[in-house]
């Protein structure tokens, strides 16, 4: 795509700020915000990937994973404020399921040792999995004021911790998994993804795409079960004390 190609499409944003003033939506300012973040965002990241490639390091591949890996913990942790240590947790276990798929896919020979095949696909994993630990945050803290006295009422039965939660951790796990698995079912059908996308416009025959968007398929699957099991095993004790009750402080915290 050459640059005067890229101006023409923009005309597509004018088009979407046409709309927004059409309808009232009050979203101007918010669309050229977003777009002019999102373009100086890639421009910098375009060069510095540049860069990086170059070079064809593995610290600099292997800094450049663990910058994608923080970004996402702190952008997730959002999602749990009030959680003690819920950022430590977050980029915990999003660096768990980014590396077990990276290692996976490198020991099988899916991808190479390279900075250009492991950073993009470190990205995608670390986008999923950011998604992923966000959701089983949010659903976690909510889950918890529901199910509060059913919960207390297990314990005081003398039921454990784990007992207590053995009816809610499952739909808190999944929480973070289905919209991976959604997207499992309508694969090909409903869209076309993304590198499947791009590599059909580079020239690559579609079956050799298929291939990899197969291998994108099974590794984000991969990350977010590992991601959202991570997340609830490290961030569920928090709501609970010493001795085993729950731990009322943090519940009215989130207003429960």
């Amino acid at each position: 795509m050459n640059n005067l190609a890229l101006v023409l499409a923009s005309s597509l944003v004018i088009l979407a700020l046409f709309l927004s003033r059409a309808f009232r939506l009050g979203l101007e300012k918010e669309m050229l915000a977003g777009v002019g973040r999102a373009v100086i965002q890639l421009l910098v990241i375009g060069m510095l990937l540049n860069w990086v490639f170059a070079r064809n390091r593995w610290y600099f591949t292997l800094a450049m994973i663990g910058i994608m890996v923080i970004v996402a913990g702190g952008n997730a942790a959002r999602r749990g404020e009030g959680i003690p240590r819920v950022k430590r947790i977050t980029i915990l276990s999003i660096a768990t399921g980014v590396a077990v798929p990276l290692l996976v896919l490198v020991l099988t020979g899916a991808i190479k040792a390279t900075p250009k095949e492991m950073i993009p696909v470190a990205g995608m994993l670390a986008g999923n999995a950011m998604v992923a630990s966000g959701l089983v945050l949010k659903n976690m803290k909510e889950s918890m004021g529901q199910q509060r006295e059913e919960i207390m009422n297990a314990l005081y039965l003398g039921a454990t911790i784990a007992q207590s939660v053995a009816e809610i951790r499952p739909r808190i796990i999944k929480t973070g998994m289905l919209p991976t698995i959604d997207g499992l079912r309508t694969l090909g059908l409903v869209q076309l993804p993304g590198m499947m996308t791009g590599l059909i416009l580079g020239g690559v025959s579609p079956l050799v795409a298929v291939k990899y968007q197969i291998m994108v398929a099974f590794m984000l699957l991969g990350a977010v079960s590992i991601t959202s099991i991570m997340v609830i095993l490290l961030a569920l004790p928090s709501f609970f004390t010493a001795n085993a009750s729950l731990n009322e402080n943090l519940l009215k915290e989130f207003g429960s």
